[in-house]
């Protein structure tokens, strides 16, 4: 149906890639660990967005420019890397808990502190996922093996494709989020235990950025 072979075998690929510990994980354990629940949610909706970008980038062939083009890839990889690093050393500065409330809480001070924060992982997320080029490459190296070569309208095969691989990552990292969040929640509740977590985000994100940046298409 739509173009699509063996969508069994598809969900359950997704599953175990969705299992796999990556970029995507790192980021929403970071965020529950550091910031709680309502974060780790915020971040799990923000990566998933970014998959949904990604897949209606590669439905559109929009992907194949990264394929084709070094330079394009190299310019969406280091921006990328520079974002994780950016957020990373603004963790690693701060010497206050909660530092992406109180930052944010600063910038617009009309608006409450819980919905502009969370507003923010989330946008974080959307980016960290958008300018990770290795995902592109993976969607247009993955899709493709269960789509029918000869189906007129592979830009639809995409579409279901990606929103079922969103669906199986969403349930996975929602998961993953409320726990890392409810281990680490006693930690949270020391404010300068709390700052080390945050310090140690910082780390984290930064060593993510240049794992990013360090890699080839």
């Amino acid at each position: 149906m739509f173009g699509i072979e063996n969508y069994l075998g598809f969900v359950l690929a997704a599953i175990l890639l969705n299992l796999t510990p990556g970029t995507d994980t790192m980021y929403i354990v970071t965020r529950s660990v550091s910031h709680g629940s309502a974060a780790g949610v915020y971040s799990v909706l923000g990566i998933i967005s970014g998959i949904l970008v990604h897949t209606v980038f590669a439905a559109l062939g929009l992907s194949i420019i990264l394929v084709n083009s070094p330079l394009a890839f190299t310019i969406v990889k280091y921006i990328g890397a520079s974002y994780l690093c950016y957020l990373g050393i603004k963790m690693l500065m701060s010497k206050q808990p909660s530092l992406l409330a109180n930052h944010l809480t600063k910038s617009s001070p009309s608006a409450p502190a819980n919905s502009i924060a969370h507003w923010q992982i989330y946008k974080q997320g959307v980016l960290t996922n958008t300018f990770n080029p290795k995902v592109a490459l993976f969607f247009l190296a993955f899709f493709p093996q269960f789509i029918h070569p000869s189906y007129a309208h592979s830009a639809l095969s995409f579409l279901i494709l990606g929103l079922s691989f969103a669906l199986t990552g969403f349930v996975w990292c929602s998961c993953l989020a409320l726990l890392a969040s409810k281990f680490s929640a006693n930690l949270r509740k020391n404010p300068a235990i709390e700052v080390l977590l945050n310090k140690i985000s910082g780390v984290v994100f930064i060593g993510l950025g240049v794992k990013l940046l360090t890699e080839k298409g």
